[in-house]
This record gives structure tokens, C-alpha cells and sequence, in this order.
């Protein structure tokens, strides 16, 4: 097969994958590198590479399920608060393996836009390199992640797109 039909191929079968899909199995470290590697590639105007991710594994990740949870809990007047919504937050997190903050850094030197669209070239290249080695993601961007400054370590001049979710599928 050439490398055209098989680029098409991937990209044909790409698509969401939710943590209620996962499987229980780890993402191999090689291949998160190669996940993360491949984001690096993404086309950046002035190589300002405007692309922060932060990964969350283990403990990190189980204590940015509870955060999240808090947050929900703290910020959803009484009377829109659902159990269920603040029990998903908490198990799509721990079902994935891996989660990734994304996040953009706008550099001054081109326009905000440039480097949002940057950003999510570099998540799209995350997504097909997921689906080149079976592993299930989506990117979700809850309004919860607006308050998630200090967990993500947010600069004044960053932002969080949202959350890169993997699984083994």
C-alpha cells in the first residue's frame, strides 16, 4: 500500500472514542511519546510552536478528577447541579489511561487565531496518530477548564482549549 492510501485510511477511520470504550489496559510509554511527537509536527506560523500539554497520569489524573468535581460542585447554582454530570466528570477522567491539558500560548508575534488554529493542527495530528496505533481519544472543552488555572499552571498570556482523553480500545 502506498503512503497516500494509507494516510487516507487513517484519517477515514478517524473519529471519538469515549472513555466508556476503554479498555483497562496502559498506553504503552513509546507510544504516548509518539502521540506527543506527532503534535510537535503540526504547521506553526513564525515556529512559534504555541502548543502546551500537560499530561495527567495516575495520581495526577485522579486528583484532577476531584478538582474537577469541585468545581462543578462550587460553580452550578443548587438548582442546575446534576449527580450524574458530576459523576461522569470524575469517571471519564479515571477511565482514560492518559489525559492531556491543551493548551494554547499566544506568543504577540502572529495573531491569537493563528496559534489556536496552530494548536489544534497539533491535536488533530494526536488524533490520527491514535488511530494509527488503536487507541481510542476525543477532545472534550468543558467550561470547567476556564477554572482550572493553577492545576494547569495557565500563564496570562495561555489558554485551555480543553482535554485530550486516551484509552486503549
Amino acid at each position: 500500500m502506498n503512503k497516500a492510501t494509507i494516510l487516507k485510511e487513517i484519517i477515514e477511520e478517524r473519529r471519538s472514542i469515549f472513555p466508556k470504550d476503554y479498555t483497562d489496559a496502559e498506553i504503552p510509554q513509546e507510544v504516548l511519546e509518539e502521540i506527543l511527537h506527532a503534535a510537535t509536527l503540526a504547521p506553526n506560523h513564525k515556529r512559534t510552536k504555541p502548543w502546551r500539554f500537560k499530561i495527567f497520569k495516575g495520581e495526577e489524573k485522579a486528583k484532577l478528577a476531584a478538582e474537577m468535581q469541585a468545581i462543578y460542585k462550587a460553580t452550578q447554582p443548587e438548582q442546575l447541579f446534576l449527580e450524574k454530570k458530576y459523576n461522569d466528570i470524575g469517571f471519564k477522567i479515571n477511565k482514560a489511561d492518559v489525559v492531556v491539558s491543551i493548551i494554547v500560548n499566544f506568543s504577540g508575534m502572529v495573531p491569537e487565531w493563528e496559534e489556536i488554529v496552530a494548536t489544534s493542527m497539533a491535536v488533530q495530528n494526536m488524533y490520527l496518530t491514535c488511530t494509527a496505533n488503536n487507541i481510542g481519544c476525543y477532545w472534550s472543552s468543558p467550561k470547567i477548564v476556564d477554572y482550572l488555572k493553577d492545576a494547569l499552571t495557565i500563564e496570562e498570556n495561555q489558554k485551555c482549549l480543553g482535554l485530550f482523553y486516551m484509552g486503549a480500545v
